[in-house]
């Protein structure tokens, strides 16, 4: 019986190390899982700026209303196209008179969830960025905040859709931006097949997929973008999450794609500290939203995802490993709610032509 019982012992001596192992393996597993969560289908409302139907419609016209630019063509939605991913396809945004801006336009799906926006993180809420691009000497090229309103206050339909959300004299440019921001938190694209995945429906992603989901927890992609914006954890709202890309620059693609040309953050702070450091971009919709990177550079999410891997984690991912994370990213492409071209307050007596 001694024999037997010491026999056990061993045994089970021997399988310990074996055992803790694994269970250290399935509770890292569970803990980058943690990370991981599933989109809510609707963002935090700020309590300045609560949500009503009359202000997200109204918001939504001034989205897509080019007389917020100087020469009446260039809306909101010409670099933010919520009619597709979000963004404008391009390496760069043109702006009026086909001027080029230096950065990628960013998807405006999901920015709700963000805690800070721009590339650089520079802008704290969806009001403050909805301000920036109208006086924008490239992009909308208003010489003013103050020549917004005037023009807004010649359009009749819009001065009684103000007074009837802000009340009287309610027209100014933070009303302005608080209608665009309050129509921006609608766009928000739950229940992608990654959100059902991690609500328990196991069947909801390939095993292509379900391998990069391991895949990325394993490389280290899921240290920069988790939550459930994957693009970084909870945050006050004004903190930006912010990474320095590229982290390692011994390899051709900072080169090939020019990624250290642009400092970054530093053009706000002009602290080193700060260079070549950016906000962490979401995943969601990914698949969507190609060209990639701040320069829109990469073409393509497989190249991105090995650019990313080399110049982020200096790692070299196989093609089959390439192949597994884009299947993952394409699981992150959710269900967009449904987009109708607003109907315009006319400007019977304004001509744009004679304002530039």
């Amino acid at each position: 019986m001694r024999t037997g019982i010491n026999l056990f012992a061993r045994r089970f001596a021997t399988a310990l190390p074996l055992l803790s192992t694994a269970l250290l393996l399935a509770l890292s597993s569970q803990a980058a899982l943690a990370q991981m969560m599933a989109l809510p289908k609707s963002p935090p409302i700020p309590a300045d700026n609560p949500m009503t139907k009359e202000k997200i419609e109204l918001g939504k016209q001034l989205f897509f209303d080019p007389r917020l630019s100087l020469d009446g063509t260039v809306s909101c939605n010409t670099c933010h196209n919520v009619m597709a991913g979000g963004e404008d396809a391009r390496p760069v945004s043109v702006g009026v008179a086909g001027q080029k801006g230096g950065r990628s336009a960013p998807t405006v799906w999901n920015s709700a969830f963000l805690t800070s926006m721009f590339w650089d993180g520079r802008m704290a809420t969806l009001e403050d960025q909805a301000k920036g691009p109208m006086t924008n000497p490239i992009e909308m090229a208003m010489p003013s905040h103050d020549l917004v309103i005037s023009r807004l206050n010649e359009i009749p339909g819009y001065v009684s859709q103000f007074q009837k959300v802000f009340g009287k004299n309610g027209m100014n440019i933070d009303n302005t931006a608080k209608a665009i921001a309050a129509y921006e938190r609608t766009l928000v694209t739950p229940n992608a097949p990654v959100d059902k995945f991690l609500s328990g429906n196991k069947k909801a992603l390939s095993p292509a997929a379900q391998r990069g989901l391991q895949l990325v927890q394993e490389v280290g992609c899921t240290s920069c973008h988790s939550g459930v914006n994957y693009a970084g954890p909870a945050l006050p709202q004004g903190t930006p999450f912010l990474q320095k890309h590229p982290t390692f620059t011994d390899n051709a693609y900072v080169e090939k794609y020019n990624l250290a040309k642009d400092p970054g953050r530093f053009e706000v702070t002009k602290s080193d500290a700060d260079r070549n450091m950016w906000r962490v971009p979401t995943w969601r919709n990914i698949a969507l939203t190609a060209p990639y990177f701040h320069n829109g550079s990469v073409a393509t999410l497989d190249e991105a995802v090995r650019v990313m891997a080399k110049t982020q984690l200096n790692q070299d991912l196989k093609d089959a490993q390439v192949a597994d994370i884009v299947a993952f990213l394409e699981g992150l492409t959710g269900e967009f709610p449904a987009q109708t071209l607003p109907r315009l307050p006319a400007t019977p007596k304004l001509s744009l032509s004679e304002r530039r």
